[in-house]
């Protein structure tokens, strides 16, 4: 099975928001919305990689075997994926701004996608490299926001 990077899905949801929305042009507030949504989003996918490159451990994907540190704090002290948290808030904020209900579809799709063929086996890995540490994390941060289950 081909191997899709995480940033691949969002971009395809934003494909599908843009083709679902139509020809729909935003107002003020959406546009206040959105852009707020992004900013945040951003901060929340810059802040995480920032914290792994301090502690100079990889932010491949595809290899959570070869982490060499379990990352805690900043933005993955608010939630166990924030790259993921800040993708699916990139796409919430492309929602915000084509408005309607259609547009939010693609949002649910890519938090299901990343959230089984992604977080998944990735939590399976550093579980395994981690133990006791990363069950900690998990018991204490959410998988994907505050206020949700762990």
């Amino acid at each position: 099975m081909p191997v899709v990077p995480p940033p691949a899905y969002a971009l395809a949801g934003a494909v599908v928001q843009h083709v679902l929305a139509g020809d729909r042009r935003p107002g003020a507030l959406r546009k206040v919305a959105g852009v707020a949504t992004a900013a945040a989003s951003l901060a929340l996918i810059g802040g995480s990689i920032q914290q792994f490159r301090e502690r100079r451990t990889t932010v491949e994907p595809f290899r959570p075997d070869q982490a060499s540190a379990l990352v805690t704090t900043g933005p993955n002290a608010l939630t166990r994926n924030p790259m993921y948290a800040g993708m699916a808030g990139l796409l919430t904020a492309h929602a915000l701004v084509r408005g309607g209900v259609l547009p939010a579809l693609p949002v649910a799709a890519f938090v299901a996608v990343i959230d089984r063929l992604q977080i998944r086996p990735e939590e399976a890995a550093l579980a395994a490299k981690f133990g006791e540490d990363y069950a900690a994390y998990c018991d204490r941060v959410p998988r994907w926001l505050p206020g949700l289950p762990h």
